[in-house]
């Protein structure tokens, strides 16, 4: 494993009894962190921000359960077997006290994992927030924003482990990647390793990114369930909570979708607020960027956990 920053990354795996989990080792010393990625995404998305961390961090990332180029598992997908996944990668990299610092569904996890480990001395969440309570949704009444969740969780489901033909990755997928890639004023290449490690296969010979679409179904049913806000309030160590400052304008035929997450954000943003004010063990950050900060603004993302993570001192 690598012993300094300046060391190349070194992918490793971890086994456990029903999943072989793929395990990326950056390097580095300092406060350990442990990079969890979001729904549908990899550990390549936190190739920069990692690199800029493992300067004064020891740094691993890790691909979740049925992503990336770990194991789909053999029993179905749920936070309790993610948790337990981070603990076993933990241990076997022998830094048990690692921070978990998660995007999206990672940083869901991340907040679970710290509750659930009381030897764990931070937790960050960057933007995972699922789909909050119809009264967060600011203006719009309970039957209209049921509709709205129903319609965009039609629109996760026709796309979870969709197959494509093999000749579509190149003239659709990565086309796909690289316009998404553009619009993040970002080069392709730092897209496209997340999609190769995604890719599997049919048995009749197609192409799907992972998960593959029972495990993803299972996936959206456990964040579709999850309320963090108990979770916040029963936590007693430091957590670093960071919050899209804007968001990414769908427009055209989704611009219902839009309208549902404009209300979204507004309610979000009030109880969260809310809540640090009454909890000083939350700190509440707003960084200039969509959803995909980690993406747009990797430098700005270390930064904000470089500043949370040396700060953790004096605020014990």
């Amino acid at each position: 494993m690598p012993s300094s920053a300046s060391a190349s990354p070194v992918d490793l795996t971890v086994e456990r009894d029903d999943v072989t989990l793929a395990v990326r080792d950056h390097g580095g010393a300092g406060t350990p962190l442990l990079l969890l990625h979001g729904a549908s995404r990899t550990l390549a998305d936190w190739s920069v921000t990692a690199a800029d961390l493992a300067t004064d961090h020891r740094v691993v990332s890790m691909d979740l359960r049925a992503h990336g180029r770990s194991g789909r598992g053999d029993t179905p997908w749920t936070f309790p077997a993610v948790l337990d996944d981070i603990e076993a990668v933990l241990a076997a990299l022998g830094i048990p006290e690692a921070i978990p610092v998660g995007h999206s569904l990672g940083g869901m996890a991340a907040a679970l994992y710290a509750d659930a480990h009381p030897h764990t001395p931070a937790a960050v969440n960057l933007d995972g927030v699922g789909n909050g309570r119809p009264e967060q949704y600011v203006g719009l009444d309970r039957d209209t924003v049921l509709d709205g969740l129903a319609r965009a969780r039609r629109f996760s489901e026709a796309a979870a482990g969709m197959a494509f033909p093999p000749e579509a990755l190149e003239t659709t997928v990565f086309a796909q990647q690289a316009a998404m890639a553009k619009a993040l004023g970002i080069e392709p290449e730092v897209l496209d390793e997340g999609v190769r490690r995604a890719l599997g296969e049919t048995p009749e010979g197609q192409l799907f990114l992972r998960p593959e679409r029972e495990r993803a179904l299972e996936m959206l049913d456990r964040m579709d369930e999850l309320d963090l806000f108990p979770v916040y309030r029963r936590l007693t160590r430091p957590v670093l909570i960071v919050r899209a400052g804007r968001l990414a304008a769908q427009g055209g035929e989704l611009a219902w979708f839009d309208e549902l997450m404009t209300a979204y954000v507004k309610g979000l943003d009030r109880d969260l607020s809310e809540l640090a004010a009454a909890h000083p063990h939350l700190t509440l950050h707003t960084i200039d960027a969509s959803h995909a900060m980690l993406l747009e603004r990797p430098g700005a993302v270390a930064g904000l956990i470089r500043s949370f993570t040396t700060g953790l001192g004096a605020r014990s």
